[in-house]
């Protein structure tokens, strides 16, 4: 026999195979079909009756809670005005939406500002990075509340993934200055002579190495370390 032969009748065998199964299986087949097309028509009417719906409320509300943040008056950016909502009531009305996870953010930010520290540890966990910058920004923002909460440990575990989180010449020195100013606050000095060695090879014209010598002087006096070795 032939290999053209021999390979047309393995695939005949194998179409007839297949017509067998979904003849034996034609009521699960059925069912398996119907119910990917139900979740398919799920998702886009999800989309587009309710996330679409709520994306559009919350950027108009959104509006004047951003302008609240930006002059620094937080106390309105968290709870609105009394004609515009605040952060909080957006996250809890348009959570789905993409302008209210955002919402979440800047409501972590706000809290963090007025004080508000494991509330504002809170938001910020909950917030779902939209962008390399915010993501970095929030996991610093954590950061910085458990240096208030003096739990340096978990501080230093948040810089480190705020660091990590995006290789660029702005977040990346600017956490990895908090990394060794943490490391100062524990006298763990040679660690934090090795972070702002880093930032004076790695990221030499940042604004954090302009006076990065001085924090190599500084820590190097703090635990008689010679800044030479």
């Amino acid at each position: 026999m032939s290999e053209e032969k021999k390979q047309g009748i393995e695939i005949a065998e194998s179409i007839d195979k297949a017509e067998a199964y979904v003849h034996e299986n034609k009521k699960s087949l059925s069912i398996i079909g119907g119910v990917i097309v139900a979740v398919i028509l799920a998702y886009f009417g999800y989309n587009q009756f309710i996330v679409k719906p709520q994306e559009e409320n919350a950027q108009n509300d959104m509006f004047f809670a951003e302008q609240y943040f930006a002059q620094d008056s937080f106390a309105l950016a968290i709870n609105g005005d009394g004609s515009y909502p605040g952060f909080q009531e957006i996250v809890e009305n348009y959570s789905s939406a993409p302008s209210g996870n955002l919402a979440q953010y800047y409501l972590g930010m706000s809290l963090l500002q007025k004080g508000e520290y494991e509330n504002a540890i809170e938001a910020l966990k909950n917030y779902d990075a939209e962008d390399d910058i915010t993501g970095a920004l929030a996991l610093g923002g954590i950061a910085g509340a458990y240096v208030e909460l003096n739990q340096l440990d978990e501080a230093l575990s948040f810089y480190k993934k705020a660091a990590d989180w995006d290789e660029n010449n702005f977040s990346k020195p600017l956490f990895l200055m908090r990394i060794g100013f943490v490391n100062e606050q524990k006298k763990d000095y040679a660690s934090a002579i090795e972070i702002y060695n880093q930032i004076k090879q790695d990221y030499p014209l940042s604004t954090e190495a302009r006076d990065i010598d001085k924090y190599i002087g500084r820590a190097s006096a703090l635990g008689g370390i010679n800044p030479t070795e």
